[in-house]
């Protein structure tokens, strides 16, 4: 039995606003930029060491594990429809694909029905 639909859409806040969602998720303030270590800059969360490196960051287990208590809240309610998480990173290579992919398990994990887009992940490098 699914508990809902969820779709998950990870993003960079350099390329384009944020996508409508009923919860938005900025992890740029507050967790480690892969961006700034030469040999992951050009890697994407399709490469194992910037997965290493993004789950590995404190806090970053914590946020998943929070965000779907949330969605699960949200899928819970009376008038439940899909409900739409946007995470957001400066550049949508790293930190946000990577803590997408990352929910979207612990969410199957809990029963829902998950999409997964990532937005911005083959986009170039932001020079910053």
């Amino acid at each position: 039995m699914s508990l809902g639909t969820v779709e998950i859409v990870s993003f960079g806040y350099l390329h384009d606003a944020p996508p409508a969602a009923h919860l938005t998720v900025d992890l740029r303030e507050h967790f480690r930029d892969p961006h700034v270590s030469p040999e992951l800059r050009y890697m994407t969360a399709l490469d194992e060491p910037v997965r290493v490196a993004v789950m590995n960051t404190p806090g970053i287990a914590d946020l998943v594990t929070s965000v779907a208590a949330a969605v699960t809240a949200f899928a819970s309610g009376p008038s439940a429809g899909k409900v739409t998480v946007a995470d957001g990173c400066a550049g949508g290579r790293h930190r946000a694909p990577t803590f997408a992919n990352a929910l979207a398990e612990r969410l199957r994990a809990d029963g829902h029905t998950v999409t997964v887009h990532h937005r911005d992940l083959a986009k170039p490098v932001v020079n910053r």
